[in-house]
């Protein structure tokens, strides 16, 4: 009988640690031992334990098998047993532990120790041992796949903020390398496929892009793609060129492959404007969410700094001098660079910057205080807000779309004589032909949304209609627009300096 309970008792083990692992089988002895059940490693530290009661606490139960483990150590034995204050701790070498370094099983149970427990650890020591080594594989591979995600994340936000020659100096040591130019695409999985989508656009792309989950939006897999002018730009169509000209873009190859998920491309743009082809790619995949195949790309169409001119120069320089100068008090505090880089982070992604950052909401809202009141702005208005981040993309804007001025001694000019230049003009002029399709409303919501500060209650309560329905026009004015306008980043800056643009010809 004793013989097919412990059979029993074996069976019932492996299986435990095949479907619950190491913690669900220390769980099941600590329950048969009436006591606590723990993995330690040589010097005594605990690896994996159960929680404790209020009969055997975790900490004390631990602190007696450390001690036993020491007294193991010094004995030099590979079994031990130690008994103190009516509790007997016992320790087992794990079998097939394959970690590199010693890790023993121990128990503590009451005295008298239970009938067959010591034949039972016994026959646990090859399941447990089996469980926590595959265990240990997969915690090393998720270190190595934290540590590639972190690599890539960094490379990703060089990018975004113009430092090309470190991005190209940290991709070194990563693959693929750097693509140049290239078209930046954003995929929005479901649930939990961002990993299973990301081994499919590897696959998929032959190694040759650049993947990187985006450290704001769970969902989302940012690709930085080589752009192949010889694809083939949509199904059925053909490329230019030969050979290669049969394949399918990347970005809607994996619109096909995976359902459910929605794919924004941008146009291609040179490396170095990788963080405007991102604002195009995430204003695409607002409008691929409303499309049959989940698939857009973005229009062509200008970029209010790349038109505004000398002048707008000047006034960018003039407007960002006091953030770009200034000198922290003490070594720890944000400089410049950081400060800038805050600042851009904050209007592309508004409280997700914190996540994109990694800082401390409490450490965002800081530094936001401190460049309101370097720049004189208040932060929380969208005209400051529209301001900054149209001076930002035009600091930023490629060397060849950026006049020299430092050779020009004119006073800078303000917002408005940017804004009334005949680029800028034309610009909003473009933008403003697109809404009115959309119908007599449209134009008047917007209006209303952006004079309540992109605010959904506020809107809709000035328009007299509910949340729902405000969030509904915008939505659809969304596909009209091309662009993103509910979730950052947002066209409302733009939107903003096309209709101030737009008012002062009025």
């Amino acid at each position: 009988m004793r013989a097919r309970e412990r059979a029993d008792d074996v069976l019932r083990m492996y299986r435990l640690a095949r479907t619950g692992g190491s913690p669900e089988l220390l769980g099941w002895l600590a329950r048969r031992a009436d006591g606590w059940a723990g993995l330690l490693d040589g010097d005594g530290t605990v690896l994996q334990a159960v929680a404790g009661t209020a009969r055997w606490p975790g900490q004390d139960a631990a602190k007696l098998a450390s001690r036993a483990v020491r007294e193991l150590t010094v004995r030099g034995a590979r079994a031990y047993s130690l008994e103190a204050g009516g509790r007997t701790a016992l320790l087992l070498p794990l079998d097939g532990a394959g970690d590199g370094r010693d890790t023993l099983l121990a128990v503590v149970a009451p005295r008298p120790v239970p009938d067959r427990l010591a034949t039972l650890l016994a026959d646990a020591t090859m399941p447990l041992g089996l469980a926590w080594s595959s265990e240990s594989v997969e915690r090393k591979r998720r270190r190595v796949d934290l540590a590639e995600f972190r690599g890539r994340e960094a490379v990703l936000h060089l990018l975004m903020t113009g430092q090309l020659s470190i991005a190209h100096q940290v991709a070194g040591a990563l693959r693929p390398k750097l693509p140049d130019p290239v078209r930046v695409c954003v995929v929005e999985c479901t649930g939990g496929q961002r990993d299973e989508v990301a081994r499919i656009c590897a696959d998929a792309s032959g190694g040759r892009t650049w993947i990187v989950r985006c450290p704001v939006y769970a969902r989302h897999l940012i690709l930085i793609m080589p752009v192949e002018p010889d694809a083939v730009s949509a199904p059925g169509g053909r490329g230019a060129g030969a050979g290669r000209g049969d394949r399918a873009p990347l970005d809607r190859t994996v619109a096909e492959l995976v359902d459910d998920c929605v794919v924004g491309v941008s146009e291609a743009v040179p490396l170095s404007d990788t963080a405007a082809a991102y604002r195009q790619a995430f204003h695409a995949l607002a409008v691929a969410r409303g499309l049959p195949d989940r698939h857009a790309r973005f229009g062509s169409a200008p970029e209010p700094a790349l038109v505004a001119g000398a002048a707008g120069a000047r006034w960018a320089d003039a407007l960002l001098a006091p953030l770009l100068t200034h000198l922290p008090r003490r070594s720890q505090d944000p400089g410049s660079q950081e400060l800038a880089a805050t600042l851009a982070s904050w209007l592309a992604f508004s409280s997700h910057a914190t996540q994109h950052l990694k800082i401390h909401r409490n450490t965002l809202a800081a530094r936001l205080k401190l460049i309101g009141e370097l720049l004189g702005l208040d932060l929380n208005r969208l005209a400051g807000q529209a301001a900054l981040d149209l001076a930002l993309c035009i600091r930023a804007a490629p060397a060849r779309h950026r006049p020299d001025v430092r050779r020009e001694h004119t006073a800078a000019p303000d917002l408005d004589a940017v804004l009334s230049g005949p680029g800028i003009q034309d610009w909003a002029a473009q933008q403003l032909r697109q809404i009115a399709p959309a119908g007599p409303t449209a134009e008047e919501t917007l209006r209303t949304w952006l004079r309540c500060e992109a605010q959904l209650a506020p809107t809709a309560a000035e328009l007299g209609i509910s949340v729902p329905g405000t969030r509904k026009r915008l939505v659809r004015l969304e596909a009209v627009l091309h662009r993103s306008l509910l979730r950052t980043p947002s066209a409302r800056y733009d939107l903003w300096t096309a209709f101030r643009a737009a008012d002062l010809l009025a």
